[in-house]
């Protein structure tokens, strides 16, 4: 008798946990790998950009200005055949121009790229560094201030004429009396650059000022003036300003520091009421509170500025502010050259214009 099989039960295969399939990580993407180097180079072509652009630009403002102050001059006048027809056709050939200098160097650009990214921004910036040792020699002084007068008109043309008064009378001065007084203002200049940093005037202009009314040489005058820079009549106001800057109660008229903050608030005072005109802002400063005070000198004879405003000046020291700013310029170019150069010397007064009036050349 055959005895039945009895099934056997399948054996059990141990499975170790460890090499039970694990979920894979995610990979990372080849995008995430190569985005990094992407945006470098974008960068990179971003910041080439940007230096053939502003290279570009300067070149083209510079070259603007000089070829329109030029043509101005050459063309000036109140002729329509002789003077504005021509400088209209100049300005609408320097537009053709233009365009076709772009056209140009699109065209230049595209070889130069064939070859290396870096020239293109490289010979515009070279351009920009020519245009720059231009703008710093004297003859773009003339230039600008041709382009200035076409723009602002009147009001240039007057501040041209009056900044040129100031350089004749620089020009007039004694070099040896010049010479002295630059020497005896040196203990002064201290207390005056301080004074000038603490009402925010310009330092040269407040030596101007000091070297018109004392010559350096503090003393009370028979009209009245004390100590440095001649103070007088003083609005209640300036004094009590003076004092709170000084710390003090009382400033004395006879410190040099305190002559000082005060003549340089009163500076301030009166370039504020005269909206920062510095001719007006120097003439209202001598006048002081008498007849009035400039302000009420200029309405009752309706003078708009300081060129209109001459003529009623007959008893009154019109070339004041003339003499203020002539010693001003003489103490920047101390500060700036270490000597006087004499106007008429060579290329002296185109360096000179250059450097400009002090609170003149801040309007630049």
């Amino acid at each position: 008798m055959i005895n039945p099989v009895t099934p056997r039960k399948p054996a059990k295969v141990k499975v170790d946990a460890s090499s039970k399939a694990k979920p894979r990580k995610p990979r990372k993407t080849a995008n995430k790998v190569l985005l990094k180097p992407s945006v470098a180079s974008f960068r990179n072509r971003l910041l080439i950009i940007g230096f053939e652009v502003l290279g570009l630009a300067i070149t083209a403002i510079c070259v603007i200005m000089v070829l329109l102050g030029y043509s101005a001059n050459w063309f000036s006048g109140t002729r329509f055949f002789t003077s504005l027809l021509p400088f209209a056709i100049g300005v609408l050939a320097l537009i053709v121009a233009a365009a076709m200098l772009l056209i140009g160097w699109w065209k230049l650009r595209k070889l130069l790229q064939g070859r290396a990214a870096i020239l293109a921004p490289a010979l515009a910036i070279g351009f920009a560094l020519l245009i720059g040792w231009f703008v710093m020699q004297n003859h773009f002084t003339q230039a600008f201030g041709h382009f200035r007068l076409l723009v602002c008109g009147k009001q240039e043309a007057g501040r041209v004429t009056l900044a040129h008064q100031v350089y004749a009378a620089y020009r007039r001065h004694d070099p040896v009396q010049l010479q002295k007084l630059v020497g005896r203002a040196e203990s002064y200049n201290p207390v005056i650059a301080e004074a000038a940093k603490v009402f925010d005037v310009d330092q040269n202009l407040l030596q101007g000022v000091a070297a018109t009314e004392s010559s350096f040489l503090p003393r009370d005058s028979k009209d009245g003036g004390r100590g440095l820079f001649q103070i007088t009549l003083v609005p209640k106001t300036i004094m009590e300003q003076a004092a709170k800057k000084l710390e003090v109660s009382k400033p004395s008229l006879l410190d040099p520091r305190h002559n000082a903050f005060i003549a340089a608030a009163t500076l301030k005072y009166y370039l504020t009421q005269m909206h920062n005109d510095l001719f007006l802002g120097l003439l209202a400063y001598n006048i002081g509170p008498a007849n009035g005070g400039l302000r009420f000198i200029m309405q009752q004879y309706g003078a708009t500025d300081f060129v209109t405003i001459q003529p009623y000046l007959q008893q009154l020291p019109r070339d004041y502010p003339i003499r203020v700013l002539s010693h001003a310029l003489a103490f920047r170019l101390w500060q700036t050259e270490g000597k006087l150069p004499v106007y008429e010397e060579g290329d002296n007064a185109m360096r000179i214009q250059r450097i400009g009036i002090p609170g003149l050349q801040t309007e630049l």
